[in-house]
């Protein structure tokens, strides 16, 4: 079967061999480039002082309404962490203390009040008192929703995004908002209205995007949790280069309603997915029958999961991409621990290593199928939706410091405007490969497998190195346009210092399976690396 078939080096062309070679070659000229521009190590993060700060969500929000902790105290900690860490990574953008520090004071007089019991409260409001954020593109009542775009500079959200609508209202109080990068469709979180959010782990380092900021102020202990979102990986990305857990659910699932920019298409509109990040596996599925609302049922997330019975897959690569880096060594020996774990754990043989072929094409088949009948690009989403930018007369301007975009969002814009158009025979020929690696997904892993396979090619980049990696974003791309449930998972730390991780993929609405091996493999690797802590 094809999804069984091996890549054997000895069938790859020998122009592709050679293509491959000068490509990780100079790949190699850049990171000695980069390397000799930032040095070894960035500054180093302030140490965790408060054990507030290394709680689960979940956990914080027992011991608000079980009276051993309250909200405010709970707030008060992560606006004090957000203060140490913001001056150094750049996270935050926004924020709502005082309003945040009244809900708490709510939430803490409802819980005196006795009016509920613990249980009743557990029930109603999960997450009860227990601060959140998000990113700066998904709506929050007054704050800023700029999306990275600076004509959206002092535009401010009249209303609460549908998921973090449903967080509120299971008793979540937002109180701080995250950087992206511009209009959210890069992989680095930098734009010209917040700048720069750098890594925790290596401040020379990048937190990916576009839920990068996200991703930064959890790593960081920062925040309990949070809402991203992701068209092309933007939270599994963030949620690997920062070394916390993250999910993008199955297609249409949680509601993007209150996202910017929003999908040109309703098939677009299945691409894109609100989702839960968190530092514990534990939050992410109470998070997500939360943010899920009316289409939680079609999940069955309280239904349990017997590790014992899944049937695991694992690919190690996408099989030689073009433009693709080649993936870390460290990531190749993390793979093939949870390999030897899941063997050992549950049996020889439940184990099995695949390559699906299409994957090689994962790129072009994620650039066509965003391809739609609007005629619009993502220049007009550079001009606010509501028109198109002159992209080269923008970049002349970049050059002599007159663009208010960013480099990397203009040149993006021409590579967009460079893919085949849609409705053409190229479009329709990668259309169909995404259908039949779509349909050879779903025959492999039925409604009882998981396919084990990178975030990412590379640990976190230096800054700006994406620009000549721009390709390796398709690891994660290719789920989106194939609508599958898919959850980042960290597994420590590697040879560099960075986080280490992969991806759990399952059918349509089978959500519950990553999530129940994201949880075994925390369990296994031990998760989130706590930055130091001193108490």
């Amino acid at each position: 079967m094809a999804y069984k078939q091996l890549t054997e080096a000895s069938r790859v062309p020998l122009s592709r061999k050679l293509g491959a070679f000068f490509f990780n070659l100079l790949q190699a000229c850049f990171r000695f480039f980069f390397r000799l521009i930032y040095g070894a190590r960035g500054e180093k993060m302030p140490p965790i002082t408060d054990p507030i700060l290394l709680e689960s969500a979940t956990a914080l929000a027992a011991k608000i309404r079980n009276q051993q902790l309250s909200s405010v105290q709970v707030l008060e900690s992560f606006i004090r962490r957000v203060k140490e860490v913001n001056p150094l990574l750049n996270c935050v953008v926004d924020e709502r203390y005082d309003e945040a520090l009244k809900e708490a004071t709510a939430a803490d007089e409802l819980i005196k009040s006795g009016k509920y019991t613990s249980e009743q409260l557990a029930k109603q409001q999960p997450f009860l008192g227990v601060p959140i954020t998000t990113k700066d593109c998904i709506s929050v009542k007054g704050m800023l929703h700029t999306s990275g775009l600076y004509v959206r500079r002092e535009v401010r959200a009249e209303q609460d995004a549908d998921a973090m609508a449903l967080m509120r209202q299971a008793g979540a109080i937002p109180f701080a908002l995250t950087n992206v990068s511009e209009v959210c469709m890069w992989w680095e979180s930098n734009n010209t209205v917040h700048g720069r959010t750098r890594n925790a782990y290596d401040t020379n380092r990048i937190v990916g995007g576009s839920s990068g900021g996200e991703g930064c102020v959890q790593s960081a202990a920062a925040s309990p949790f949070g809402l991203g979102s992701d068209i092309g990986g933007s939270i599994r990305m963030p949620a690997f280069f920062n070394g916390i857990f993250g999910h993008k659910p199955s297609k249409l699932i949680v509601s993007n309603k209150g996202q910017f920019p929003t999908p040109f298409s309703a098939e677009q509109n299945t691409f894109l997915g609100l989702g839960p990040m968190s530092r514990f596996a534990e939050d992410l599925r109470p998070m997500l029958q939360i943010m899920a609302g009316e289409q939680a049922k079609l999940l069955r997330l309280n239904e349990p999961v017997a590790l014992e019975k899944l049937k695991f897959f694992y690919q190690e690569s996408d099989g030689g991409g073009r433009l693709v880096s080649d993936v870390d060594t460290d990531l190749k020996v993390a793979m093939r621990r949870i390999v030897e774990h899941l063997n050992k754990k549950f049996g020889d043989g439940q184990v099995e290593r695949v390559q699906l072929p299409q994957m090689r094409q994962s790129a072009a088949i994620w650039f066509a199928n965003m391809r739609d009948n609007s005629g619009h690009g993502f220049s007009f989403q550079l001009g606010d939706l509501r028109y198109d930018i002159n992209t080269h007369l923008e970049l002349l301007k970049w050059f002599v410091g007159a663009s208010k975009h960013t480099f990397i969002g203009l040149t993006t814009a021409l590579m967009d405007n460079a893919q085949c158009q849609h409705g053409s025979s190229k479009y329709k020929h990668l259309v169909a490969k995404r259908d039949e690696l779509r349909a050879t997904l779903q025959q492999l892993l039925g409604d009882n497998g998981v396919l084990i396979y990178p975030t990412h090619p590379t640990v976190a980049p230096y800054h700006n190195e994406p620009i000549v990696r721009p390709i390796n974003f398709s690891y994660t791309g290719i789920v989106n346009v194939l609508g599958f449930p898919a959850t980042a998972v960290p597994l420590g730390l590697g040879s560099e210092g960075l986080p280490l991780g992969v991806q759990v993929i399952a059918n349509f609405n089978e959500d519950r399976l990553c999530l129940a091996v994201a949880e075994e493999l925390e369990r296994a690797f031990g998760g989130w690396t706590r930055p130091e802590v001193q108490l």
